[in-house]
């Protein structure tokens, strides 16, 4: 039996029902569907719960899919009017979004979703996104076991670990420690009314009530954070439950993906740039990000992806298209410029390569702070000028630093992957008595 990707079924495991939930939010989906496609290599029956975006996606893995019938659907794939003003919003309005829209809000109804699809699907196993506090409610009661999948920097409320969503490096000294307590007094606050729409829905499936919201993400059997160890700020206080699986290199599937042919000129480094696959007011960071490219003794690829395409002419240097084949063009770039997505970084690091980060929301600005720690790479405002975004692209071209810790993180990223943790972590899962 053959697979959508052409790979031959193994099978090394009885054949089991798997159920992954999710919402369609841009890299979380790639990441899950790669390790829901790898359960279908090796034989398993693997259902897909999520708005019908996901769908083409989840389809082209070799999974079944199964829509939402009262959820509402995840994020927009074209940036109408609303969508653009909702990302010209502040961080604090679209965290605010966030959670009524996707984590919180939604809760009794992905929750409703899960406990009929249940009744379907029958699953050994159920893999749940990070992001659904409702559907990881519905999965603990249903006593079926199950992980969340942490496709970003997110912990439970655990000793040490550094707030999230702020970029913040991990705390040192008194001081620190203080910063913790004050931003975990913060996010308990504008948690608040989360908590209480969480534990409605908690009561409803007869659960007992949490007391910090992000209490749910330790609730099942296992928390599979999807990106190796060494590259988060790991809590001193993590349960054993939570276990690193490793990068999710899958590329996003997306429309006309083509690998521009490049000048390839030798003794010019190429350099990629891509401010992400979904909206959120990427204009002015691209083309200044472009205009800083201009400047440097560089081969540019430039992926615009869902902004219209620049007006006017671009530096001769640079090579404007919608969307850049990553895997294809990653290997022989010598830096990449990027947004901070996860999917993003860790495909760049898989190959050595170093980053310049301009994070623009989101997990970002924490998957940044990473990637600046763990000198892999720069980070720089989204509102920096040309001048310093040429700057940082020529700090981790000549410093060799940054090539040498990418090139270590690299064999991190291919050590997990080697492993496939999150395959056998699931399987585990699915075959226990």
């Amino acid at each position: 039996m053959d697979v959508p990707d052409g790979s031959t079924v193994q099978h090394a495991v009885p054949t089991r029902r798997f159920l992954f939930v999710m919402f369609n939010g841009g890299g979380n989906v790639p990441a899950q569907l790669s390790i829901a496609r790898r359960l279908v290599a090796r034989g398993h029956a693997v259902h897909v719960l999520a708005d019908h975006a996901v769908e083409r996606h989840a389809v082209a893995s070799g999974c079944h899919f199964h829509p939402f019938r009262y959820a509402p659907p995840g994020m927009s794939e074209t940036p109408d009017e609303r969508l653009r003003a909702q990302e010209r919003e502040s961080s604090f309005a679209k965290l605010k979004r966030a959670g009524d829209e996707i984590m919180f809000g939604p809760a009794p109804l992905h929750a409703r979703d899960v406990c009929e699809t249940l009744d379907e699907v029958a699953p050994h196993t159920i893999a749940v996104d990070c992001l659904m506090f409702g559907a990881m409610a519905a999965a603990e009661w249903s006593a079926v076991p199950s992980a969340v999948l942490t496709h970003f920097p997110l912990h439970g409320p655990v000793a040490g670990a550094t707030p999230g969503g702020l970029g913040l490096a991990p705390a040192h000294g008194w001081w620190g420690r203080l910063r913790d307590g004050l931003f975990d007094v913060v996010k308990r606050r504008v948690s608040a009314p989360g908590l209480r729409t969480v534990n409605a829905t908690r009561a409803s499936l007869g659960l007992a009530p949490l007391a910090d919201v992000f209490e749910q993400l330790l609730r099942l059997d296992r928390s599979l954070m999807l990106m190796p160890r060494e590259f988060d700020f790991v809590p001193g206080g993590l349960p054993p439950t939570v276990q690193y699986v490793g990068a999710q290199l899958d590329d996003p599937v997306l429309p006309g993906v083509v690998a521009p042919a490049a000048d390839a000129e030798s003794g010019r480094p190429l350099v990629l740039l891509s401010l992400g696959s979904t909206y959120q007011a990427q204009e002015r960071p691209f083309a200044r990000s472009v205009e800083a490219l201009g400047t440097l003794p560089v081969r540019a690829l430039a992926s615009h992806g869902l902004l219209d395409a620049p007006a006017g002419p671009t530096p001769d240097n640079v090579q404007v298209t919608r969307w850049l084949a990553h895997g294809e063009l990653i290997p022989k770039a010598s830096a990449m410029v990027c947004h901070g997505g996860l999917g993003t970084i860790m495909k760049a690091l898989s190959h050595g390569v170093p980053l310049v980060v301009i994070p623009l929301g989101r997990d970002q600005h924490d998957n940044a702070s990473r990637v600046e720690v763990g000198g892999v790479g720069v980070r720089v405002s989204p509102s920096a000028s040309s001048r310093r975004i040429a700057q940082a692209v020529r700090t981790v071209l000549e410093d060799r630093r940054y090539r040498a810790q990418a090139q270590r993180m690299a064999a991190h990223i291919a050590r997990d992957v080697a492993r496939d943790a999150a395959v056998a972590e699931l399987e585990a899962l699915a075959t226990a008595p």
